[in-house]
């Protein structure tokens, strides 16, 4: 009977040793040092562009110019993403650009960012950058007095060029985000401090 009782044991231990190997197996199997798959939601937050909501669905926004109107309102995440925790709290937050065209001929380019709270990305304000410029890099400051401080680079015109032609001046334009009311400040790149 003990002798019994001794072989049942065993088999419940290579059960649990079987179990415990396939699982430890599945993970083996999954590559080593791999980032997580990044989280998309800020796709799907609301931003503040130009004074008005604008709710992205996977990206997009399309809304009439006004009621009954054929013309839309036409908002389209662009990218250059940064990723970067813009309030210390641990939590990783994203700055990329959206663009807006608006019936017209234009693509108006904003900065936004989305914070990442407890209840989901908050979005922010968009900071206007201008009408069919050059995107180029999207970047922590370098000046170490510069705290949570992002750069957007791009290309735009000299102010007397026509929208036609090819932007070839360089501009870089500093951005410090509220975390309470969600909106960017403007930073004097040669200053200490901000201004709104």
């Amino acid at each position: 009977m003990p002798a019994r009782i001794h072989s049942v044991g065993a088999a419940v231990i290579v059960g649990v040793v079987v179990l415990t190997g396939g699982c430890s197996s599945d993970s083996e199997n999954q590559p080593q040092g791999q980032a997580p798959v990044p989280r998309t939601e800020y796709r799907n937050a609301e931003y503040m562009i130009e004074g008005q909501r604008i709710k992205l669905a996977d990206g997009l926004s399309e809304t009439d110019t006004s009621p009954g109107s054929a013309s839309r309102i036409v908002t389209r995440y662009f990218g250059n993403e940064l990723t970067t925790d813009l309030n210390d709290d641990g939590r990783k937050d994203v700055v990329f650009l959206l663009t807006q065209q608006r019936g017209g001929s234009g693509t108006f380019f904003y900065a936004v960012a989305a914070l990442n709270t407890e209840a989901g990305y908050r979005g922010s304000d968009g900071y206007p950058l201008g009408d069919r410029i050059a995107p180029q890099t999207t970047v922590m400051s370098r000046n170490p007095r510069h705290k949570n401080v992002v750069v957007v680079n791009y290309g735009d015109r000299r102010p007397d060029e026509p929208m036609t032609a090819q932007p070839s001046v360089g501009k870089s334009v500093y951005l410090k985000l509220d975390a309470d009311t969600v909106r960017w400040g403007i930073v004097v790149p040669s200053f200490e401090g901000e201004s709104r």
